[in-house]
C-alpha cells in the first residue's frame, strides 16, 4: 500500500472527516458497497439459531442493516444523507475510541423484528459482532406484547400498581437475556438501541428482569442508525442553556409548572430563558447568533403523529414548527450537543411517528436529543428535569444524566409533597403553582413519571 506523503495527508484531513480518513486507512470501512439484495436473501443469519451462543456476524450484516435503516429515515424525512456507511469493525473501533474519551464501555443492540423471529445483532468495543435469533419473539407476538407494555406504562390511571411487570419481564427476556453474559463479559455500561418497527416507541429504561429495571444497570439511548450519529464526544458540564416556553396555548392544554421548570433549569445550569410571547422563532434564532448555546430546552408540546413529517410539529407561541422544518432552525450551525423537549407525545405503535421520534436528533441537526414518549403530566415532567439538569452539572455523559434522574425518581429521592418539589440533598423545597399543588402527592417512582423520557442520538 503507497503511503501519503505528510504535505498530502494534512490536505486530506482539511477536507475529509478525520474519523472517517482514519477509517480508510485502517480499512476499516469498505469502500466497496455490498447490494442489499445479497443481505436481504442471503440465508446465512436465518439458519443460526438461539443454540448457538456467539454465533460471528459476517462483516458486512451490521453495514447492510444500517443502510436499509438509513433509507428508512432518507425516505421518511424526504432529503439524502451523505454519512459514510459504517462497518462492524468501524464501529467496533469508535466504541473504543469512546471508551478513551469518556470512560463509558458501550455497545450498540440492533433488534430487527421479522415475520417469524426477532434478531438481534450485539456490536461492542472488543470482540467480533454476535446474533442471536428469538424464534418465540416473531413479529405478531413481539408488537403484541409491546403494544401491552406500552399501554400499561403510559395511563397515568395505572401508577398505583404494577401490572407493567408482566410485559416489562417477558420483553427483558426477550431483548435483553440472550446477550445478558456478553455485555457482562465485556463490562458494558451503556446500551445504544438501534431497533426496526414496532419498538422505536419502546420505554428500554423500564424493561425488569425479575429484580431491577433495566436503567438501574444500564445507560440507554436510541438512535436512527450509528451511521447517522455524531459520535463525537464534548463534556457537556460546562455548557449554559437556552430555555424557551410557554404555559398557555390557544388550542392545546396549559402547561401551568412551565415557568417554574425555566427558571429552574437556568439556575441549575446558567444561561437565559424566555415564556410565552417570548418563545418564538425568531427570538431563538437572535439568542443563538448572540450566543452559541450548546443545550436548547424547549418546554412545549411536541407532537408525533402518524404520516409524513410534516404532520408532526413542535408548537412555538405563534406557531407550528413541522418536524421537517427543524432544520430551518440551524442547530447544526454551529453544532448543539443537545435538544431537550419536555412535553411532547407519540403516537405510539404508529410506523410513522415512532420514525419522527426516534430521529429527533438526526431531523434537528443536533448531537442528541431528548423527548417523552408520552404525555407526563406537568409535575412529574417538572420533577425529571429539574433533577435531569442538576445532574448535568456533575455528569459529562447525557444518558447517564438522565439514568441517575431515573433511578433518583424510582428510588423515591424526587417527591412532590404537600405542595411543593422535594430533591434529594436540597434542604428547601420549591414551591408549585397553585394549578399542581391542589392536586395533592405524587408516587414519582412510578415508571409513568420516568420512562417516557428517552435519550435520542448520542448517548455520550
Amino acid at each position: 500500500m503507497k503511503h501519503l506523503q505528510l504535505p498530502t495527508a494534512i490536505a486530506v484531513m482539511n477536507k475529509i472527516n478525520f474519523l472517517t480518513l482514519t477509517f480508510l486507512i485502517t480499512g476499516l470501512i469498505n469502500p466497496t458497497p455490498v447490494s442489499a439484495e445479497a443481505i436481504t436473501s442471503s440465508q446465512a443469519i436465518s439458519n443460526l439459531s438461539l443454540q448457538a451462543p456467539n454465533v460471528p456476524v459476517p462483516k458486512d450484516v451490521v453495514a447492510e442493516q444500517e443502510k436499509i435503516w438509513k433509507k428508512t429515515y432518507e425516505n421518511y424525512i424526504g432529503s439524502s444523507f451523505s454519512n459514510e456507511l459504517m462497518t462492524a469493525k468501524a464501529i467496533s473501533y469508535t466504541l473504543r475510541r469512546i471508551k478513551t474519551q469518556t470512560g463509558k464501555n458501550s455497545a450498540v443492540v440492533y433488534l430487527i423484528p421479522t415475520e417469524k423471529q426477532l434478531k438481534i445483532l450485539l456490536v461492542t468495543p472488543k470482540n467480533n459482532p454476535v446474533t442471536k435469533n428469538i424464534q418465540a419473539a416473531n413479529k405478531e407476538a413481539l408488537l403484541k406484547i409491546t403494544k401491552q407494555f406500552q399501554t400499561e406504562l403510559s395511563n397515568p390511571r395505572e401508577v398505583d400498581n404494577t401490572n407493567y411487570l408482566a410485559s416489562a419481564k417477558q420483553l427483558y427476556q426477550w431483548l435483553i437475556a440472550p446477550i445478558e453474559k456478553d455485555l457482562k463479559a465485556e463490562n458494558i455500561d451503556t446500551l445504544v438501541f438501534c431497533v426496526g418497527v414496532g419498538l422505536r416507541s419502546v420505554p428500554f429504561s423500564a424493561l425488569h428482569d425479575g429484580k431491577q429495571f433495566l436503567v438501574e444497570k444500564y445507560s440507554v439511548s436510541l438512535i436512527p442508525a450509528f451511521s447517522l450519529t455524531d459520535t463525537r464526544h464534548s463534556d457537556i458540564r460546562n455548557f449554559s442553556v437556552l430555555a424557551m416556553g410557554a404555559s398557555q396555548f390557544k388550542n392545546l392544554e396549559p402547561l401551568p409548572a412551565v415557568p417554574i421548570e425555566l427558571s429552574t433549569i437556568v439556575q441549575n445550569k446558567g444561561g437565559s430563558h424566555f415564556l410565552n410571547d417570548k418563545f418564538t422563532l425568531e427570538n431563538l434564532r437572535s439568542q443563538r447568533k448572540q450566543k452559541p448555546y450548546k443545550i436548547i430546552h424547549l418546554a412545549t408540546h411536541g407532537v408525533f403523529q402518524p404520516g409524513s413529517a410534516s404532520n408532526s410539529y413542535i408548537q412555538f407561541w405563534n406557531t407550528k414548527l413541522q418536524l421537517n422544518q427543524l432544520r430551518q432552525l440551524q442547530l447544526n450551525i454551529p453544532p448543539v450537543e443537545l435538544l431537550v423537549l419536555s412535553a411532547c407525545r407519540t403516537a405510539l405503535g404508529d410506523q410513522q411517528a415512532e420514525l419522527g421520534f426516534s430521529g429527533l436528533a438526526l431531523e434537528a441537526g443536533v448531537k442528541s436529543a431528548m423527548g417523552s414518549l408520552w404525555s407526563v403530566s406537568d409535575a412529574g415532567t417538572l420533577a425529571l428535569m429539574t433533577e435531569f439538569y442538576k445532574h448535568l452539572r456533575t455528569s459529562p455523559i447525557k444518558a447517564e444524566a438522565l439514568r441517575q434522574t431515573q433511578i433518583g425518581m424510582l428510588n423515591k429521592q424526587i417527591q412532590i409533597k404537600q405542595g411543593q418539589l422535594r430533591q434529594a440533598g436540597l434542604r428547601a423545597g420549591t414551591p408549585l403553582p397553585p394549578e399542581i399543588a391542589q392536586l395533592g402527592d405524587f408516587n414519582l417512582s412510578h415508571p409513568y413519571y420516568w420512562a417516557a423520557f428517552t435519550m435520542i442520538g448520542s448517548p455520550w
